[in-house]
């Protein structure tokens, strides 16, 4: 595969091969027809999955050996599906060649069976009654009923049928029809005279839905699943869909939903080109995607799509010119013209890789087999018994465009749509819908919410503070740079750039609410440091306030060319970004408590060493695992010689068993046959044997290294014979394994407190990813964003000593609990008080610490982190959970913070705080304090809940 799969994508690749040979073998056995259901929610990427297993079986793998002459047909619902799945085998899988994947055309395909080697793809439009395909005649010698018929009778020992069953597009009848003809390919259809295809293996994002396709059929049922768990912690999905609705009882004014949308889409640019910048990625571009009315009568569409352009332009400041606005409408491909500009019609499938393109218009037909992460902004003028279209197109939006969750900037994890003709009731039929078509638990949250009645509040540790500014009479504003109006700096760069990207020239910065200019030599530095993977390109414009705002605001200041405007400033309470950083560099550990552990220790260990090197943090790290391992496999050797076994072994590695070769290619054992002929192998055969073991050691060319070291130039064969014989020894493995499991934890203890100081987000997030696959409870440095989401909270109490704020008024709109806020009211009067951090529960950045209650491992998320002055470090933090005693994981939490304090000595407080009354009943906190030594043995040595409590009695302190 030209891309690396996820570890959870190995994972099913793994075990859908092992279960589709099975099936192949089972059907042979018994001539039972065989299904393999693959069931994967949504962003899960089924189709490179799919891929890649296509690829597994015409060529082999570690377990299996290559099909070459391999049958494989893919159908689906629509020709779009069909050529998205062509497009994506050709553009991921290296071995299968564009010339191996046939559409099977209605017009020209006439064939009596289907070629070897080759993958078909057909889709149930082509398969009606009234289909070409399905009849005689017309120069036709065959139908496609008879070429698969023939297939199945002279190849059913190398055909594979995978159903891509999304029903994606379809309602209804149609939906019907569909699942008849799929089904046809399952039971067998005597009208049309096919048997059952030996081996089916079916997609779908349901288990209920692919249930549905093969009830009543007679057929062995192998099934493979992915959890919405491994997809949400890939980091391949948003983490919420938030939908907007306007207000109950309004008058519905559409134009004024479109303008919330460009300023959310104006927001996305603005985040998403400062993280680009200064994480030196190649930029995003993010785009508008608008759903359009049909139209009636000659009309092309019922909605104004000139007032649609004039209203965006108006509300961003940004004049859109030829190229950025395209439309994908099913009845016409010209070239329309609207507000004065020319729309081109683009094919959906197109989109995603045109990074000029900004705004796109669409009917229907981006919900079939099109698939765009940059498109983070959706407005739909549909009504709301169109909500089965539009949950369809947001489960093709909610893909991440960087195939990564963003840690620094918590905006850029949501997509957002707006719709101006539901309400609550009908977002409830979207988000019903959306479920029921792309998996009843989708991996990203879904919020609904009215206009004024936001869900969410954007918090900052970089407010934006009002400075004093002056402008020169006739200087270029940044409003001119960015709207396009001023060409001379475009064509100083060769007039080569998109219209509206700023050049290599001169880029402008926008950094909480400042200019800031770079020059050309900083510009190059920072774009040879890019991600190589990304196509080099000049930072886009961020749109900004509209032409109307920026003229109406000189006009109150008295002039457009003012000499100087003089605005006050309010003094922060502190350093914001000073303390993040320090919280950031601190090296505090929280955890990633997950159902299961995706890697093996061994791919864990390669990928940590890996990393390390990478980072410069222990150049030699990948060399010395790889040379460890080496004098593994040659202790063993060298044992076996001493033993006296070791010719022996090698006499039996040099013969094969006919038949076990032929049985593993079904995925049998060898224990099957009761006869085995011997026969000498040969040198091609010991090298597929040592290409097996070489994966099983991890693909790190350990068996090469071993060669280099140990090898004899007289005998080459020698040293790919002892690898092969220490990957046999199931002793040997487990030592490895075990070797592996110790070295990989013994790396990440070393090395964790250095990653957290990395200013590359990409190194961390890497190191994140690694340890996360590594193990059920792993270890990470906890780290703060730079800008966060919170739940907007009516009723709310405004903090300005909260450490995030709002970049607008400087404050946190918080809403706490009666003794919550009376536990920060107590901190806020201590003398070396800073700040608090309001830690939410489940965030992708929230403190993590794991606990056990009845024998399983579970995380919690202690409320507040504070932080305090401190004289000889600068800072010192907190952790603080007030607890109600009530709750039954009081001594499961006392003894996960207990092991926390232990691990982390450089915190400060670790409190579980209990309230009470006092003698005179006013509210008193009781604080169990597991900094202290003595404190947390007690708790850790504390049996049950009645023990703590008397813990609390006589340790507790009371403030």
């Amino acid at each position: 595969m030209r891309v690396e799969l996820f570890p959870f994508q190995k994972r099913a690749l793994v075990d859908i091969r092992m279960k589709t040979a099975e099936a192949m073998g089972s059907y042979h056995r018994t001539h039972a027809p065989q299904v393999v259901s693959f069931t994967a929610p949504t962003g899960a990427g089924k189709t490179i999955i799919m891929s890649a297993l296509i690829e597994a079986i015409l060529f082999g793998d570690e377990q299996y050996m290559e099909q070459p002459d391999a049958v494989i047909v893919w159908l689906s619902d629509s020709p779009q599906l069909n050529e998205q799945s062509k497009q994506k085998i050709d553009s991921k899988a290296d071995k299968i060649k564009l010339s191996q994947c046939v559409t099977v055309a209605e017009e020209s395909f006439d064939k009596e069976v289907f070629e070897d080697g080759h993958v078909y793809f057909l889709n149930t439009q082509k398969l009606s009654v009234t289909s070409k395909l399905t009849k005689n005649g017309d120069g036709r010698t065959y139908t496609i009923w008879q070429t698969l018929a023939n297939t199945v009778r002279e190849k059913n020992d190398r055909l594979y049928f995978i159903i891509d069953e999304a029903h994606r597009g379809m309602q209804g009848r149609e939906a019907s029809k569909a699942t008849t003809i799929m089904q046809k390919f399952i039971k067998g259809s005597d009208s049309d005279g096919i048997p059952p295809m030996p081996v089916v293996i079916g997609m779908s994002a349901t288990t209920q839905r692919f249930n549905a396709l093969v009830e009543g059929t007679s057929s062995t049922i192998h099934k493979s699943i992915v959890t919405t768990d491994e997809v949400r912690a890939s980091g391949l999905l948003k983490d919420r869909i938030v939908i907007t609705y306007p207000e109950e009882g309004t008058v519905n004014n559409d134009m004024a939903i479109l303008q919330a949308a460009a300023d959310d889409w104006k927001e996305k640019w603005e985040h998403w080109t400062q993280y680009c910048f200064e994480q030196h990625y190649a930029y995003v571009n993010p785009i508008l995607i608008i759903q359009v009315l049909n139209g009636s009568g000659d009309a092309l569409t019922d909605t104004n799509l000139d007032d649609c352009i004039a209203k965006i332009e108006e509300r961003t400041g940004f004049k859109l010119e030829s190229g950025q606005v395209v439309h994908t409408f099913g009845g016409t491909t010209a070239t329309l013209t609207v507000n004065g500009l020319d729309v081109r019609y683009e094919e959906p499938s197109n989109i995603a890789e045109d990074r000029n393109i900004r705004v796109v218009f669409f009917k229907e037909n981006l919900s079939t087999g099109w698939d765009c992460p940059r498109a983070e902004t959706m407005m739909s003028f549909k009504h709301a018994n169109d909500a089965t279209y539009i949950a369809q197109l947001l489960g093709r939006m909610v893909r991440t465009p960087m195939q990564m969750h963003i840690q620094v900037d918590d905006v850029l994890n949501d997509v957002h749509l707006y719709l101006p003709y539901f309400n609550e009731d009908t977002v409830k039929d979207v988000v019903g819908a959306l479920q029921s078509t792309e998996g009843g638990d989708i991996p990203t949250d879904i919020y609904g919410e009215s206009l004024s009645g936001k869900k969410f509040e954007t918090l900052t540790v970089r407010p934006k503070k009002k400075k004093q500014e002056r402008q020169t009479p006739g200087q270029m504003t940044l409003f001119d740079v960015f709207s396009g109006q001023n060409t001379s700096v475009q064509q100083s760069a060769g007039g080569n750039e998109p219209a509206g990207d700023l050049t290599s020239t001169a880029q402008l910065q926008v950094t909480g609410g400042e200019t800031k200019q770079d020059e050309t030599a900083e510009q190059n530095q920072i774009q040879s440091s890019a991600d190589t993977t990304a196509p080099a390109q000049s930072a886009p414009v961020i749109p900004q306030a509209s032409a109307t705002a920026v003229q109406s605001e000189n006009n109150a200041a008295g002039s457009q060319q003012a000499a100087q405007v003089e605005t006050s400033e309010e003094e922060d309470l502190f350093d914001r970004e000073e303390v993040m950083k320090f919280i950031n560099d601190a090296g505090l550990l929280s955890y990633n408590v997950r159902a299961l552990r995706i890697n093996d220790y061994l791919k864990s260990l390669y990928r940590m060493a890996h990393l390390l090197t990478m980072s410069k943090l222990h150049r030699e790290a990948i060399r010395e695992v790889q040379d460890e391992i080496v004098e593994m496999i040659h202790s063993y050797v060298e044992g076996l010689k001493a033993d006296g076994k070791y010719d022996d072994l090698v006499q039996q590695v040099k013969q094969f068993k006919l038949a076990t070769q032929i049985f593993d290619a079904f995925g049998e054992t060898v224990d099957n046959y009761s006869v085995h002929d011997m026969f000498t192998t040969t040198d091609t055969d010991i090298e597929r044997q040592f290409q097996i073991a070489d994966v099983k050691l991890g693909r790190e060319g350990i068996g090469m290294a071993y060669g280099n070291k140990y090898g004899d130039f007289s005998d080459l064969i020698a040293f790919k014979v002892d690898v092969i014989l220490f990957v046999a020894d199931e002793d040997s493995m487990n030592r490895l394994h075990a070797y592996a499991e110790e070295r990989f934890h013994g790396l990440n203890d070393d090395y964790r407190r250095y990653i957290a100081t990395i200013d590359s987000e990409k190194i961390r997030r890497e190191y994140d990813s690694i340890v996360s696959d590594g193990d059920v409870v792993s270890k990470h440095n906890f780290r703060l964003p730079e800008t966060i989401q919170v739940p907007h909270e009516t009723g709310g109490k405004e903090y300005r000593d909260h450490l995030f704020v709002s970049e607008v008024t400087g404050t946190a709109k918080l809403k706490l609990n009666g003794w919550e806020a009376e536990l920060i009211e107590t901190e806020e009067k201590r003398p070396d008080f800073v700040c608090w951090i309001r830690n939410p529960s489940r965030g992708s950045w929230a403190l993590c610490i794991p606990y056990e209650i009845d024998g399983e491992i579970k995380p919690t998320y202690p409320d507040f982190i504070v932080v305090r002055r401190d004289e000889r470090v600068g800072y010192v933090i907190d952790i603080l959970e007030p607890h109600s005693p009530d709750f039954k994981d009081n001594l499961g939490k006392a003894k996960g913070f207990a092991e926390y304090a232990r691990q982390n000595p450089g915190v400060g407080r670790i409190q579980l705080i209990r309230m009470s009354k006092d003698a005179i009943g006013k509210n008193q906190f009781k604080r169990l304090d597991m900094y202290r030594t003595a404190i947390r043995d007690k708790v850790s040595h504390a049996i049950n809940t009645d023990e703590l409590d008397h813990i609390f009695d006589t340790d507790g302190v009371v403030e």
